[in-house]
């Protein structure tokens, strides 16, 4: 689907183009309502916010992209995440911890999309299985880049197969992975190249739903415009987001 560093960057496309024109005139309209923003308002985490058709289409222009060929859409699209980081991204939100924002700033928060952190003591559960990961951009803004680590894949799903050995499927949500998936991570930051990815309107990013990736800090100009990105995560079966070794 997506080779071995466990990504695509798509050339620009006039279709992909036209879309992200329309998603970026429905996002500005999100951003003037009354959006969530998170770490001292750098962040705005946009779940479900982009207007977009069950066919994926903003406004009537359609959904569309050679990254169609890599992967197997969905019935319906979800709405997808609006995520807009501002000048100054990460600030420190007052509940979060010094190890928290300290991940953040010098790990890029990198984790794998789907494990979310449960109970006081944040363990991780595969609660939001994802068949793949779709970016498309909707500004030419540089600043705080995707961050993938190429190959990450590979290693992350070693360690989901060892971490959900003999258990069913069905069942996944309720294993704690949080030690196998640290380990993963470790091992990830010590073996795998971490590269930004700069990609424009009319481009599309279509990464493995194992993948370990992340948010750059800012390190562009202080110009209130922020950095624009629409995601799509379809979700599927956990068989499918975890199949057989020899699939």
């Amino acid at each position: 689907m997506v080779g071995p560093k466990g990504y695509v960057v798509f050339a620009k496309e006039d279709g992909v183009r036209a879309w992200a024109v329309a998603a970026n005139l429905a996002g500005q309209e999100v951003l003037r309502g009354n959006v969530e923003r998170r770490h001292g308002g750098t962040w705005c985490v946009g779940v479900d916010a982009l207007p977009n058709a069950p066919d994926g289409s903003v406004n009537g222009v359609p959904l569309t992209g050679a990254w169609q060929t890599h992967v197997e859409p969905p019935a319906s699209w979800h709405r997808a995440q609006l995520s807009v980081v501002f000048p100054g991204y990460p600030g420190k939100d007052a509940d979060e911890s010094d190890a928290a924002h300290r991940y953040r700033r010098l790990r890029d928060a990198a984790h794998v999309d789907g494990l979310l952190p449960e109970g006081p003591a944040r363990r991780r559960h595969l609660r939001e299985p994802h068949g793949f990961v779709l970016g498309l951009p909707l500004n030419a803004v540089r600043a705080s880049p995707l961050v993938v680590w190429e190959g990450s894949h590979l290693i992350m799903r070693s360690a989901f197969r060892q971490a959900f050995q003999g258990v069913a499927p069905e069942t996944y949500g309720d294993v704690d992975v949080t030690d196998a998936y640290q380990a993963a991570r470790r091992e990830v930051f010590a073996t795998c190249a971490r590269r930004p990815i700069h990609a424009e309107p009319g481009q599309s990013i279509l990464l493995h739903r194992h993948l370990l990736h992340g948010v750059a800090p800012w390190d562009g100009p202080d110009d209130g415009e922020g950095r624009m990105i629409a995601y799509f995560r379809p979700l599927v079966p956990p068989g499918r987001w975890l199949p057989p070794a020899m699939h």
